[in-house]
């Protein structure tokens, strides 16, 4: 991996968005997107939130934004889309493989 692959996609929207909940709620810099999966094997599903990295993390920069994934998931999060979407049901964040 060069310094610079990055492992997931952020669409324009989901960027946005994730600009605009770190100002709006005050996040402090040391906070970035943390991207990863909970639980294993076919129970596994994709982790989304704001964290701080740790010693077991990768830190990457996407247009601004602090992307911050567990060296042991990193496997499982590439090739993935950070996105939001807005239904009739609500908003919110979504990631999936692309």
């Amino acid at each position: 991996m060069t310094p610079d692959f990055i492992p997931v996609q952020i669409t324009d929207l989901a960027r946005r968005e994730i600009t605009d909940t770190l100002r709006d709620n005050k996040i402090p810099d040391s906070y970035g997107l943390r991207v990863g999966i909970r639980g294993g094997g076919c129970s596994a599903q994709f982790l989304l939130g704001f964290d701080t990295p740790s010693s077991h993390d990768q830190v990457y920069w996407l247009e601004h934004i602090k992307v911050i994934i567990d060296k042991r998931h990193l496997m499982y999060v590439i090739g993935t889309q950070v996105d939001f979407e807005e239904t009739e049901q609500g908003a919110g964040f979504t990631i999936h493989k692309v």
